[in-house]
């Protein structure tokens, strides 16, 4: 069963039976893509280890479920092979995904900063009409059902099945494994099925999670517990900077969350046990023009506490003067060299000692997974095993906080499914 060797054949024609393994957003859009084409006395079945499909859609973009993005770039992933990612987004790009959304009855609407939403900005909306699709293409839908393994023996997939207390065995003619990565287990994605890709030939590089909260030794800055900011987060590691991100954060009771250092959490799994620390600029975003009142003390008017308060909140204000030794009220022009040092420090290079990062319980994605290059980009189908697809998580690759890995994950699955359809005709 799991002999990578005995591969299976392209002798099917029509009545070709194709596994899908998850009903996430991979999952969904590759058996939707499939169905339809080679319905012809062929079958498509997806596989969901919940009861229902579409869990973890219905908690990206806090319910709202953001798409994607109008920033994608292939710089923006975590990917080892950036021209793998850029074959991927010059074939499938915002425009693709939203026009495969409006076929399916899905319309979209883009915010000012770029970031995409259905229009009903309804995720348990979306899911449902995802839902009625599937009927509609004839997708056979087996919910309440875990693939426990899966490799292939006589030409063709060969999938171990435990469903209400029942353990069967079912063959395919093609697999798209689209279980997802480790983060988020409460909703299902385990990441126990890589043994099996492994078991086939692939190379499975370790999992680790990404897009979660980052612990640090607050110090002091613990008095700012639940203060919000708009800042540049950096990762160092024995003074070399690993990555840097600009978003809002939120101070916890162990560090910081939020889309400013959730960025660059992943880079903590990646490496445990090293020196590292976190750099927050909480003041980079309104610097320019704090910096030019600065610049010439003496027109300057008000207070310093009056010019730090037109970007930041009273409390974050008086406890960085406060920690900067400078009395609130001191004037602007009467701001001497050092106070102004001592003002930047606190304000705009604060070192965090790193002493850990969510867990995948509270991480958003998974860094590892197969390698991109065993994959082809544009149609997802294994170089290694013919027939084999891996989707979504299955693969090394992870971006921002945005939409940006809901665009992948659609995309994997749309272009999966594409292929499906078209090696079934030349079939």
């Amino acid at each position: 069963m799991d002999c990578a060797q005995n591969l299976p054949s392209t002798r099917y024609n029509g009545s070709m039976k194709v596994a899908v393994i998850g009903a996430g957003a991979a999952g969904i859009m590759a058996a939707l893509q499939a169905a339809p084409g080679i319905q012809a006395g062929g079958l498509v079945s997806l596989f969901e280890h919940n009861q229902t499909i579409g869990r973890k859609l219905l908690v990206t973009g806090s319910g709202r479920c953001n798409l994607t993005n109008d920033q994608l770039d292939p710089s923006l992933y975590q990917c080892a092979d950036s021209d793998w990612i850029a074959n991927f987004l010059d074939a499938f790009g915002v425009a693709e995904l939203r026009d495969v959304l409006e076929r399916l009855g899905i319309p979209t609407f883009k915010t000012d900063d770029g970031w995409y939403y259905p229009l009903s900005q309804s995720a348990h909306s979306m899911v449902e009409i995802l839902q009625e699709r599937l009927l509609e293409a004839g997708v056979l839908m087996r919910v309440a059902t875990e693939v426990e393994w899966f490799g292939v023996r006589e030409g063709q997939f060969e999938l171990k099945l435990n469903w209400n207390e029942r353990k069967t065995v079912e063959r395919f003619d093609k697999l798209v494994v689209a279980a997802g990565g480790r983060a988020y287990p409460e909703l299902g994605s385990k990441g126990s099925l890589f043994p099996a890709i492994e078991r086939m030939g692939h190379t499975v590089q370790t999992l680790t999670p990404a897009l979660g909260p980052i612990f640090v030794e607050l110090g002091a800055f613990k008095m700012l517990k639940g203060q919000r900011f708009d800042a540049v987060t950096s990762v160092y590691m024995d003074g070399e900077r690993l990555g840097s991100t600009f978003g809002n954060l939120i101070i916890t009771e162990k560090g910081f969350n939020g889309p400013g250092v959730m960025n660059l959490s992943h880079f903590v799994g990646l490496h445990p046990g090293k020196n590292l620390e976190l750099q927050v600029n909480f003041l980079a975003p309104f610097w320019e023009g704090m910096a030019e009142e600065l610049a010439d003390l003496e027109k300057a008017r008000g207070s310093l506490r009056g010019l730090l308060l037109r970007a930041l909140a009273p409390k974050a204000v008086d406890f960085f003067l406060e920690q900067a030794q400078i009395a609130p009220g001191t004037p602007i022009k009467s701001v001497e060299g050092e106070q102004l040092l001592r003002i930047l420090r606190v304000a705009t290079d604060n070192r965090f000692r790193i002493v850990g990062a969510g867990d995948f319980k509270n991480s958003q994605v998974t860094v590892g997974g197969v390698s991109v290059n065993e994959v082809d980009p544009l149609t997802f189908e294994s170089k290694i095993v013919p027939g084999l697809y891996l989707v979504g998580e299955s693969n090394n690759v992870a971006g921002p906080c945005g939409g940006y890995n809901l665009h992948y994950a659609f995309g994997s699955g749309i272009l999966t499914g594409k292929h499906l359809v078209s090696s079934n005709i030349k079939e």
